[in-house]
C-alpha cells in the first residue's frame, strides 16, 4: 500500500499545536479557523495511522507519538521561520507581528500607554499583547517578549532594565486618622493589612533599614481579611481606607503625590515582595526580527525615566521609534535564584 508523506504545513501546525495546547490559540496564531485545524490534524493522524493528539473540553495534549513527532520536528521548523524572517526583514520597512506578554497592572498602566506611539511610528508592525500575571513560557507559548517585574529573569533569556522599581506601604489619610501612625515594622502584626492572594502560609513582610554600613531587616507576620492578586485591586481597598498595603510604586506614586495615599515607615524599605526592576526579556536566538528589535528600542527610550514625571511624559510620546536593535548588545541574563512570580 502507497503511503503518503504528511504535508509539511500539517507538522508545522502540530508544533504550533503543542505549544499553545488549545485549538482555538493554534488557529489565531495561524490565521485559521478552528475548523480547520482540527480537521487538519485529523488529516495528519490519518495519514500517521494512530493518534498524535489527546482531545478533552478543557484542554488539548499530545500522544507519545505526537510528542516524538513534535521533538523531531520543532527545532527545523524554528530555523525555517527565523532564515524567512530574516531575509523578509531585510526587505523594506520594518513589518511583522510581535506578541509582547506583561503583567496585568504595569501592562495596563505604563505598556499599553506607549503602543501607540510605536503603532503610529510602524504601521507595518502588529502588537499583540496578553495580560497576565502568571509566568508564562516564551518560547512555549509563542511570545517573542516578556515585561517582567522582577529582580532575577531567566537565565537563558536576553534581558534589558527598562526601569527601577520599588514597592511602597501606604495607606489612606482617613485609615491613618482612624488607626494611627506606625512606629516601627512590628506594629503592622497588629493592624489590617490587604494582601496578595498568592502569599502561602502565614504572610510575611519583610523590610531593610541602613545607617551608615550597617544594616537591619526584619520580618513581620500580617494579617487581613481582604485579599487579591492584583495592585490595582488593592490599590483601591487601600483608597476607601480598608487597610494597609504594599504595593509597587507604578500603581502607588500617582496617589502618594496627590496626597490620596500616605507612605508609611519612610524610613524603612519594603524588600523581598516584588522585585526592584522591570525587565523586558526575548528568548535568546542569534537573529531578531527587525519587528522585535524595534519594540525593544521603544520601550526602553519610553520608560527609560523610570515610573516618575519623566516616565509619565514618555508615556505620550509619538516620535519615531528607531528600527536598529538598542545600542548596548545585551547578553544572556545571569542565572536566577530563587524566582518568585511577578506581582503587579
Amino acid at each position: 500500500m502507497t503511503q503518503t508523506a504528511a504535508p509539511l504545513s500539517d507538522l508545522h501546525l502540530l508544533t504550533v499545536l503543542a505549544q499553545t495546547r488549545s485549538f482555538t490559540q493554534a488557529a489565531r496564531r495561524l490565521g485559521m479557523s478552528k475548523a480547520s485545524v482540527s480537521q487538519r490534524v485529523v488529516a495528519l493522524e490519518q495519514a500517521a495511522g494512530l493518534p498524535l493528539v489527546r482531545r478533552s473540553t478543557r484542554s488539548v495534549a499530545l500522544t507519545e507519538a505526537g510528542l516524538r513527532l513534535v521533538e523531531e520536528t520543532q527545532a527545523p521548523f524554528a530555523r525555517i521561520e527565523q532564515a524567512f524572517g530574516a531575509v523578509r526583514d531585510s526587505a523594506g520597512a520594518v513589518r511583522g507581528l510581535v506578541r509582547l506578554s506583561a503583567p496585568v497592572a504595569l501592562g495596563r498602566q505604563w505598556i499599553a500607554p506607549v503602543l501607540p506611539g510605536f503603532l503610529a511610528a510602524q504601521p507595518e508592525v502588529r502588537v499583540e499583547m496578553a495580560l497576565s500575571d502568571r509566568l508564562v513560557n516564551l518560547v512555549h507559548d509563542g511570545f517573542d517578549l516578556a515585561v517582567r517585574h522582577s529582580s532575577h529573569v531567566p537565565d537563558s533569556h536576553v534581558a534589558w532594565r527598562l526601569a527601577d522599581s520599588r514597592s511602597r506601604l501606604v495607606a489612606s489619610p482617613a485609615w491613618l486618622a482612624r488607626e494611627g501612625a506606625l512606629a516601627a515594622p512590628a506594629d503592622l502584626a497588629t493592624r489590617t493589612c490587604l494582601l496578595y492572594l498568592r502569599e502561602g502560609g502565614v504572610p510575611t513582610w519583610f523590610f531593610e533599614r541602613r545607617s551608615g554600613r550597617r544594616s537591619e531587616r526584619l520580618g513581620v507576620p500580617v494579617a487581613g481579611r481582604f485579599k487579591a492578586d492584583n495592585s490595582e485591586v488593592l490599590r483601591e481597598a487601600a483608597l476607601q481606607g480598608l487597610g494597609v498595603a504594599l504595593l509597587p510604586d507604578f500603581s502607588a506614586d500617582a496617589h502618594l503625590a496627590r496626597g490620596e495615599l500616605v507612605e508609611l515607615l519612610p524610613d524603612w524599605t519594603p524588600v523581598g515582595f516584588f522585585g526592584d526592576a522591570v525587565h523586558l526579556i526575548r528568548p535568546y536566538g542569534a537573529q531578531v526580527p527587525r519587528a522585535v528589535s524595534a519594540l525593544v528600542a521603544h520601550l526602553r527610550q519610553a520608560l527609560a525615566g523610570g515610573f516618575g514625571a519623566t516616565a509619565s511624559a514618555g508615556r505620550t510620546a509619538t516620535t519615531p521609534t528607531p528600527a536598529a536593535p538598542p545600542p548596548t548588545t545585551p547578553r544572556p541574563a545571569a542565572r536566577a535564584r530563587g524566582r518568585a512570580p511577578s506581582r503587579a
